[in-house]
């Protein structure tokens, strides 16, 4: 279980150094919010069990690959993408799954990005690979997603008809808010973009004529 944790540490901390990176070049955070936890030994034996898998450590290892969990919350789209690029393109992580429930949303309407990762956790006589599942979302995904865990658990997993509808009815506004969100920061960075080139012209033409006043 230790081991998961320090898996936990590493990938926090790489996310931290390309928050703060990203923050820097671009003057602009794509992550709003970062979780982590890692499944309990109760939870991992009963899907262990759901998974008709042996008992045993190594087949704990290879079989149940979310023990290690991180949620990052994202405010756009765009930028929940950004963030999976820039998880993938570190050379020490290795992606082994990726499932893109935003594209083709869950019947249920659930929507994510889902990436099951292999990362290297140094011990001090070892080297142990770990898998760690990352959930990459917006604010109003996980919104939702909260909402409907938690009602999947009030009525113990056997929700009435007429919620799982309006909970699909959330779903599809939901995603629609995303899309406008995702609509106003593209708008937004349009103006911001010209309003620079302006400010960038201006400077030039105010150069260009201190250098004229100068030279004669």
């Amino acid at each position: 279980m230790m081991g998961y944790k320090f898996a936990i540490d590493e990938v926090n901390t790489k996310l931290n150094i390309l928050k703060e990176e990203f923050q820097y070049i671009h003057e602009y955070n794509p992550i709003e919010h970062i979780s982590s936890r890692v499944k309990t030994p109760e939870s991992i034996l009963k899907k262990l069990k759901r998974k008709n898998c042996e008992l045993s450590l190594d087949s704990i290892k290879e079989n149940i690959k979310d023990i290690a969990g991180i949620r990052i919350t994202c405010s756009f789209i765009s930028d929940v993408y950004k963030v999976s690029e820039m998880i993938k393109n570190q050379k020490d992580i290795t992606v082994i799954e990726c499932k893109d429930y935003i594209k083709n949303a869950k019947p249920n309407g659930y929507q994510s990005l889902h990436l099951i990762i292999k990362i290297p956790v140094f011990m001090t006589d070892r080297v142990e690979h770990t898998y760690v599942e990352i959930q990459i979302r917006t604010i109003a995904m996980d919104f939702w997603a909260s909402l409907e865990h938690k009602i999947y658990y009030k009525f113990n997993k056997e929700i009435p008809k007429r919620l799982t509808t309006e909970l699909k009815e959330a779903a599809m506004s939901a995603m629609e808010l995303d899309k406008k969100m995702e609509r106003l920061h593209e708008e937004v960075k349009m103006i911001k973009s010209t309003e620079n080139s302006t400010e960038h012209l201006m400077d030039y033409s105010i150069n260009e004529k201190l250098s004229l006043l100068i030279n004669s």
